[in-house]
């Protein structure tokens, strides 16, 4: 992250003859939580390795205030990964680490399971300076050097020769050479510098055939959007009065479409509402009330959801992060980020703290706040115990993603909802596929609404492939990336938690010193010996698959083409349900009975060849289902519409009804509708038998 200090004379030193400088086995650019594990792996595999960072302080966001982790299913933590939160599970161990709590007084709440999980000695949940000083722990007891406030010169400072990198250059003159290089930054500065293929952006559903990449208008998942009508305009209801501000007046264009929009930053703050330890939320410079006109409206429609993800961590904090339509992220002012100048990252870092620490200021003290909202918020500030050289401000924004590699294998939804086979496992994600909000824009009727929000629960931990930390062949044969890791925007989703940035970290440096070793390009190492020594060092890189619940059939397991839930395209608010004794894969949803004509999920995908199939819907019946849901099949000769009863057992395997025989060219698409329905409708999946 850019610190919020004036720069140093970036360009005074950048063309200086720089001293002579050792060669390193591993030189990783980036201080983040992966730079760090990366570094210790290096060092435990008996190789030299430096940390060369633009940071001032060690971790990234795992120290910068993401203290309520996003982990996922924590069974596949494995390696340095878990020995971080093991550390962490030990400094809470002793009394005089409950500072402002008792331990008991905790709660021990975490993500899905405890914050403390004592039988196996480790802690998910903890405060910023905590996790800082376990990296600075690792970095001590391994002997890593680490080189601070070392800014790479991006337009000079790589040095290539023979398809390698040979040394890179900051931009106060120093120089280190490398036999191996790890990019292990937010932003994939090194990556990009070296010439590496990459995006930003999202792309359009159709380069990896998924169904949540691109634009997203009309589709409203988590709860992050307008639920009531807040017109978009300063006199309400009057076009000709202009804009409110944080309205984009581009027009919402086209759902599936690629763009450059990346979803939005914020700050993780972590805030107390223990009067001795609180800092009140500061007034901050430039503070404008009406930047917030769109909360004070929202508030006024009845909305008390402010203090929603105010997640506790110890010692009386949290770990507060954005929270329904007008929040914490910055919508849509972070487009320039990735690519930007070292200069322009820093306005936009400024106007982000200024942004949200006035959010905080205006949710305070506003008068147009309302007095329940106004007096609760008002207990709450910034932990002086925090972040103490940068007035309990968080030094590290939340890069939620900038640039993407496009490397050996580009890893997509499909991988994370295990539809296809995961090639070279290097580790596991399991966390939702999601993004925040990328876009708040004006509807036809002249209100305001959010895009690009998505929550799409995977079925199972999913396998990263080696080949989306390398790039491709011919490009550079001695760098790995491990957090601008080769994906799609969906896919990077649920890639981009610190657990697994930290997975990656280690395996990536395995990668650099076994094919150092081997005098292999990182393209061309042998993955049943990478496999080896990451099995070897505790890395967990697939799962068993759990026994299926009673009746569960597995799709894979069914003759033609079977889609899952999972795979379909939602729209309006879908509760997941594994109640019924009989479903496909891991569950199914239904649109409780509310919401009629508003709630939609589309299939819609690309056959294996043209020709005639039978079409089939799976659908849990029930005697509360609706026994008129409408269904509309479109194939080659147009689209058919079909009433399925749900309330009757469906005839095949007591799974699927039978929509239809029909002729198709190659593309399907199946719909499921609410409108007009006698009760609640089911969606699990369908099938596509050929005939």
């Amino acid at each position: 992250m850019m610190p919020l200090k004036p720069i140093l004379a970036l360009t005074l030193l950048a063309g200086a003859c720089p001293p002579a400088q050792e060669t390193w086995d591993l030189v990783v650019y980036g201080g983040t939580s992966a730079g760090v594990i990366a570094a210790v792996q290096a060092k435990k595999m008996g190789r030299s390795a430096v940390i060369v960072c633009p940071d001032q302080h060690l971790g990234g966001l795992s120290s910068g205030g993401l203290g309520f982790t996003d982990t996922g299913n924590k069974a596949v933590i494995g390696g340095l990964s878990r020995d971080f939160y093991h550390r962490v599970y030990l400094h809470y161990q002793g009394d005089d680490a409950w500072t402002w709590q008792k331990r008991e007084q905790f709660g021990n709440k975490g993500q899905g399971t405890p914050a403390i999980d004592g039988e196996n000695r480790t802690q998910w949940i903890f405060e910023p300076h905590v996790a800082e000083n376990v990296f600075e722990d690792f970095v001590r007891e391994f002997k890593i050097p680490v080189h601070r406030d070392r800014w790479l010169d991006r337009a000079r400072g790589v040095k290539l020769g023979g398809g390698r990198i040979v040394s890179i250059a900051t931009l106060d003159g120093a120089v280190y050479a490398g036999r191996m290089f790890i990019d292990a930054t937010y932003e994939g500065d090194l990556m990009a510098a070296a010439g590496v293929d990459f995006h930003v952006g999202r792309e359009a559903n159709s380069v990896y055939g998924e169904a949540w990449n691109g634009n997203q208008v009309g589709v409203l998942h988590h709860g992050h959007w307008f639920k009531k009508p807040v017109s978009a305009y300063v006199v309400p209801g009057d076009p000709k009065s202009g804009i409110l501000p944080r309205i984009s007046t581009d027009p919402p264009g086209e759902k599936g479409a690629a763009d450059k929009c990346i979803q939005a930053y914020c700050y993780r703050m972590c805030l107390t509402d223990h009067p001795e330890n609180r800092i009140p939320f500061p007034k901050p410079e430039g503070y404008d009330p009406k930047q917030y006109e769109l909360l004070a409206r929202v508030l006024e429609t009845g909305w008390r959801e402010a203090f929603g993800k105010f997640d506790r961590v110890p010692n009386r904090k949290t770990d507060t992060n954005n929270h329904g339509p007008f929040s914490t992220d910055n919508i849509g002012m972070n487009y320039d980020y990735p690519e930007a100048s070292y200069e322009r990252r820093r306005e936009i870092l400024k106007e982000h703290e200024r942004y949200q620490k006035g959010l905080m200021h205006f949710l305070a003290n506003d008068p147009r706040v309302p007095d329940d909202v106004r007096t609760q918020m008002s207990g709450w500030g910034l932990a002086k115990d925090e972040f103490k050289d940068n007035g309990g401000w968080p030094r590290q924004i939340y890069v939620r993603e900038a640039r993407r590699m496009i490397g050996v294998y580009v890893m997509t939804e499909h991988d994370c909802l295990d539809t296809r086979e995961t090639p070279e496992s290097v580790g596991m994600g399991s966390y939702t596929v999601d993004s925040h909000n990328v876009r708040r824009y004006v509807t036809p009727e002249g209100n305001v609404q959010n895009e690009g929000d998505i929550g799409v629960g995977v079925p199972r931990p999913y396998e990263v492939s080696y080949g989306s930390l390398v790039p491709k062949r011919g490009q550079c044969a001695n760098l790995l990336v491990p957090v601008c890791v080769s994906s799609s925007h969906m896919a990077f989703g649920s890639i981009r938690m610190e657990p697994v940035f930290m997975i990656l970290g280690q395996s990536a440096a395995t990668a650099a010193v076994m094919a150092m070793e081997m005098d292999k390009p990182v393209q061309d190492l042998p993955y049943a010996k990478l496999r080896e020594r990451l099995l070897a060092d505790g890395q967990v890189l697939e799962q068993a698959r759990a026994p299926s619940a009673a009746g569960a059939v597995d799709p894979k397991s069914l003759p033609g083409l079977v889609v899952d839930d999972g795979q379909g395209k939602f729209e309006g608010e879908w509760k997941e349900s594994r109640v019924h004794p009989r479903f496909l894969g891991s569950g199914y949803r239904h649109d409780d009975n509310a919401g009629k004509g508003v709630k939609k999920a589309r299939w819609e995908l690309g056959l294996p060849k043209p020709g005639r199939y039978e079409v089939r819907l799976a659908c849990p019946h029930h005697a509360n289902r609706a026994t008129n849901v409408p269904v509309r099949v479109t194939h080659a000769g147009g689209t058919a519409e079909v009433k399925v009863d749900q309330r009757k057992e469906p005839p095949i395997d007591r799974l699927f009804v039978s929509l239809g025989t029909w002729d198709f060219a190659g593309t399907a698409v199946v719909e499921v509708t609410t409108e007009g329905t006698d009760g609640y409708v089911v969606v699990d999946g369908v099938q596509f038998v050929p005939k």
